[in-house]
């Protein structure tokens, strides 16, 4: 059995290695991707305004009407001073997305003005682009989708899957022996070379194997939530039905409601739900015609702390209210999804748990380059006695 399971652990170790060497170095870097974009391109998040801002719904709808083949998708609609309103597009129609040059636009708040704009997540090193890049090829190793479908993102969640396997298979054969169990928590820092080498790639992932457990099993909620994790979740515990899955699919909808009744119809909306925080952000959601409105203070559109903001969807057509995600409410297994992303991100604990998954990340990278080490090593022996004999 043993042997068995050293095998399995080589081959799915080496069949995920790269990508979650990769997974790793880029996931210990975007912890902090609004801070280090930020300091990179400050002309997408700061502007100098000593005026009276104007307001977001506004600028949107000025935006729009100078560029009538766009939408805006996300608005932030609250500001801090200094701020730029940073917003998200996408076209009104198939020819419009595919000349599309940029999706992310940074408007002066008190002018009004374009000050910057970019095709976030463009594979590019560029300064301008550096985050971002870094951002999606955590995600999706930047795979281009095939026949409509993002192969990259499905890709990606097939190697978490993968890798949840082998976190079982290498906890299993980390203790070879009852008697000897400690060594398996060890390191044998002076010995140096091989022998370290070993002890970080097994210790290593020993001393934080529900923490990596925890990520591998996110990772195949961020990626394949809806294929695989809600209809598994949803077998155990009955799941709230996704607004997305109770709206219509229907490319490239226009919606009759306006922004403004939008955000009016989640005021009236949230004391229902006892949503306290201010109305902070919009998204919507083209092909779908759905509007959300999320309730968090400026700068906090990721929820840092705890499971994350409440949400609140309406109809983009009638205005009808379709649903909600309050952090904390419904089945446990809705608790359970709601808990995905800010485990996988560390930001159900704050900065200390942005700390952690940075730490964790670098933690990955190195599991990875030190298994292909070990199994580099072996094959080389293995080739060695087989020459011999």
């Amino acid at each position: 059995m043993r042997h068995l399971l050293t095998l399995l652990h080589r081959w799915f170790g080496l069949f995920t290695a790269v990508f979650l060497f990769v997974a790793g170095a880029t996931g210990a870097i975007i912890s902090w991707d609004h801070e280090l974009d930020g300091a990179l391109n400050p002309q997408m998040y700061h502007a100098k305004w000593q005026g009276e801002a104007q307001s977001p719904l506004v600028l949107a709808d000025k935006f729009e009407a100078e560029n009538p083949n766009l939408i805006v998708t996300f608005l932030p609609l609250e500001l801090a001073a200094g701020d730029a309103l940073n917003i998200f597009v996408k076209g009104r129609s198939e020819q419009a997305d595919q000349n599309l040059t940029y999706n992310q636009v940074a408007i002066h708040p008190e002018s009004g003005e374009v000050q910057a704009k970019r095709m976030w997540g463009d594979v590019s090193l560029s300064r301008e682009n550096l985050l971002p890049f870094l951002y999606k090829l955590h995600y999706s190793m930047h795979l281009p989708d095939v026949g409509g479908i993002e192969a990259g993102i499905l890709f990606m969640g097939i190697v978490s899957i993968v890798w949840i396997l082998d976190s079982f298979v290498a906890i299993a054969i980390s203790f070879p022996a009852r008697r000897s169990w400690q060594k398996s928590f060890l390191f044998r820092w002076k010995s140096g070379g091989y022998k370290l080498n070993f002890d970080l790639h097994r210790s290593g992932g020993v001393w934080v194997w529900a923490l990596l457990l925890i990520i591998a099993v996110t990772s195949v909620s961020m990626n394949l939530g809806f294929q695989v994790v809600r209809p598994v979740v949803n077998a155990i515990s009955p799941l709230t039905p996704s607004p997305f899955e109770t709206q219509t699919f229907n490319a490239y909808s226009t919606p009759a409601l306006s922004r403004a009744e939008a955000v009016e119809l989640a005021r009236i909306e949230a004391p229902k739900h006892d949503i306290t925080d201010p109305i902070g952000g919009l998204f919507y959601a083209r092909d779908y015609n759905l509007y959300g409105i999320g309730f968090f203070t400026p700068g906090n559109s990721h929820g840092d702390g705890g499971l994350g903001n409440p949400w609140l969807y309406f109809d983009g057509n009638t205005g009808a209210y379709v649903g909600a995600t309050i952090p904390g409410e419904g089945s446990a297994g809705d608790i359970f999804m709601q808990a995905q992303f800010p485990l996988h991100s560390g930001r159900i604990l704050g900065v200390t748990g942005r700390v952690i998954m940075s730490f964790l990340g670098a933690l990955i990278a190195m599991l990875s380059i030190t298994g292909i080490v070990i199994w580099a090593r072996k094959r080389k022996a293995r080739a060695i006695r087989s020459k011999t004999a």
